[in-house]
């Protein structure tokens, strides 16, 4: 049985969702050691449901534009260098990984929402909770007020999924080696939304996030800064992005969980306005490939506890 599989017997499938489970976890090969890395995708997924194009008032190219498109094809090499991947298959738009599980606009729903929701912060304020109400660039996703129950269908059909197999994976890392490293895929537009503090500004070609010096070692970001610069590569920390919701619930250090958000500039590697590939995805991949091999080697108690 793999390891998806597994997780889909413990949770009821979304009727509304095309594929079961809606999660993709690729292991290293049986021949090759795991090592204490582990690689998340949160925001790549493209499956859109039927239902969920029907209910959107956007056509199908838009509602494209919060992916993090192809992010799990540049770090595709990471299995194969001993890090396992994982992958939400739901789109960001759909279902947000990266927030906690009932983070929600009370104004998108036809009624009061539970007690138990939380129903203000800034990313809800934007539009960009649990269950978002508007894609990147701020157009509004539905044509009309959702139930309460298709956020909670969401919620336990592809977030809980989603973050069960992540746990298991950091805690199948720490308890192998000691540590666990976390390193959080990202993609971010190349320039600041109107809303951002860089609205209009060109972004630097990766940002790290290490919620300013809180998620991993300090040494570990300067070294992965040294090696992204030595690829050519600008670099900024923190800025617009310190890290998300995983980046900030999987930090443990002093338990030896470590966690590092690398956002990268979509016009390094695709086209923004089409969603396709573009002539820099090589040198990208390239470069991801070069940047697992450098954590994997770096993921050791001595280095990351040092």
């Amino acid at each position: 049985m793999t390891f998806a599989s597994a997780v889909a017997r413990v949770h009821r499938p979304d009727p509304e969702f095309p594929v079961d489970p809606p999660i993709r976890i690729t292991l290293p090969p049986p021949d090759r050691v795991r090592t204490a890395l582990v690689l998340s995708s949160p925001h790549s997924g493209d499956i859109y449901p039927e239902s969920f194009r029907s209910a959107s008032r956007l056509d199908p190219l838009t509602l494209r534009r919060s992916e993090d498109a192809f992010i799990h094809e540049l770090y595709a090499a990471g299995p194969s260098l001993g890090a396992p991947l994982l992958e939400a298959l739901f789109p960001r738009a759909y279902c947000d990984p990266n927030r906690s599980a009932y983070e929600l606009d009370p104004a998108m729903f036809d009624a009061p929402l539970p007690p138990h929701v939380q129903t203000e912060s800034g990313k809800i304020g934007a539009g960009l909770g649990t269950i978002a109400r508007v894609v990147a660039g701020g157009l509004e996703i539905y044509k009309g007020k959702l139930p309460f129950a298709e956020a909670e269908r969401r919620v336990e059909t592809c977030w809980r999924p989603y973050h069960e197999a992540l746990e298991k994976l950091l805690q199948e890392a720490k308890a192998q080696h000691g540590i666990a490293l976390l390193l959080d895929c990202h993609s971010m537009p190349s320039v600041g939304g109107s809303n951002q503090p860089d609205a209009g500004q060109r972004r630097a070609d990766m940002v790290l996030g290490d919620f300013h010096g809180v998620s991993c070692a300090p040494r570990l970001v300067d070294r992965v800064e040294d090696y992204l610069k030595s690829c050519g590569f600008s670099t900024a920390r923190n800025k617009p992005y310190a890290g998300g919701y995983i980046t900030q619930h999987y930090t443990r250090r002093a338990e030896g969980f470590h966690t590092l958000q690398l956002e990268i500039n979509r016009d390094l590697y695709m086209d923004e306005v089409q969603i396709t590939r573009a002539g820099g995805f090589s040198r990208v991949q390239s470069a991801m490939t070069g940047l697992v091999e450098l954590l994997t080697a770096s993921a050791t108690p001595d280095f990351l506890n040092g």
